[in-house]
């Protein structure tokens, strides 16, 4: 099995970092534009393997997508962070060029690979690689879900004081603060969340999961990487491996949840082909109403994208 990984900065890093550790593929290729970043992590990625012990052999490669060739699963990660001065509309239009020239490129010599997407903004870039590409919905997917649910979980755990692990949640919507969380579907170990803390203890929860990245970019002054990176890496797992996990993620809707044509986080089995099946739950009004919303952002960033051509 081979991976690739573009974008060598934090995210791209840590991603390849955690398939090698975890020896999910054979082989993980690291490509990025800037001469020797790549080279050199994949390299110091590879020299731990005989601490740790793994085998996964981690290559880097500047700008070579030949190297790439016959790869499963693509992750990209490439893309520039919104800096002073820069509008919206900017970021879109500089990242979305980025993103249509790499899945041109990787699409070019791994036709057959499926696209998991980490670049931002996610939605719209996901519908970037998606007509770039022109590979079935079910193949190019965004890496969100994952990432906001874990921030959920971790926050919930804390809050409770218990394992992580015996907490399960789902939320929909789009990436940042238009998420829509479920604390119907929100459990621990078993039993219902609103059992175990009260409306307002949730609801504060759930604020500070919508703008969990903006907390990080305020602590360190750059954007998270350890659990975006490892949020991608199980991505890969799910399909490598053909576990059919259940999984938040980003896919064009197709008449789900009564929406056409947008980019969404919703529910999924996650297998070799990618999406296997998209989960339609049963949402009462109040949650119909959210995800309604975060569609109205979602479909205005994308015509963004449009109207830039």
């Amino acid at each position: 099995m081979k991976v690739t990984v573009v974008g060598a900065g934090n995210v791209g890093a840590t991603c390849a970092d955690v398939l090698a550790y975890r020896e999910i593929a054979n082989e993980v290729i690291l490509v990025d534009i800037k001469e020797g970043v790549a080279e050199g992590k994949a390299l110091d990625i590879w020299q731990k393997a005989p601490i740790n012990l793994y085998d996964t052999r981690t290559v880097g490669v500047t700008n070579d997508y030949a190297k790439t060739a016959g790869s499963d699963v693509v992750v990209i990660t490439s893309g520039l962070p919104r800096k002073p001065g820069m509008t919206r509309d900017d970021l879109i239009e500089t990242n979305a060029g980025i993103v249509k020239s790499v899945t041109e490129q990787v699409i070019k010599y791994s036709p057959e690979a499926i696209i998991v997407i980490v670049s931002n903004p996610l939605d719209v870039m996901t519908y970037q690689a998606h007509i770039s590409s022109k590979l079935p919905r079910t193949k190019v997917i965004g890496m969100a879900g994952i990432l906001d649910t874990a921030r959920y979980r971790a926050f919930l755990a804390e809050e409770l004081n218990v394992s992580p692990k015996d907490i399960q949640a789902v939320l929909m919507g789009g990436h940042g603060d238009t998420m829509v969380p479920l604390p119907r579907y929100t459990t621990v170990g078993g039993i219902p969340v609103t059992e175990l803390i009260d409306e307002e203890k949730l609801n504060a929860i759930i604020e500070r999961t919508k703008f969990g990245g903006g907390e990080l970019v305020k602590l360190m002054g750059t954007s998270a990487w350890y659990a975006p990176g490892s949020a991608a890496a199980q991505m890969v797992e799910a399909i490598l491996r053909d576990q059919r996990r259940v999984f938040p993620v980003c896919i064009k809707l197709d008449g789900e949840y009564g929406i056409n044509d947008c980019y969404l986080g919703v529910p999924v089995i996650l297998g070799k082909n990618g999406v296997e099946k998209v989960i339609e739950l049963d949402l009462n009004d109040d949650e119909k109403a959210m995800l309604e919303s975060s569609r109205i952002h979602v479909r205005e960033v994308m015509e963004v994208l449009e109207k830039l051509g």
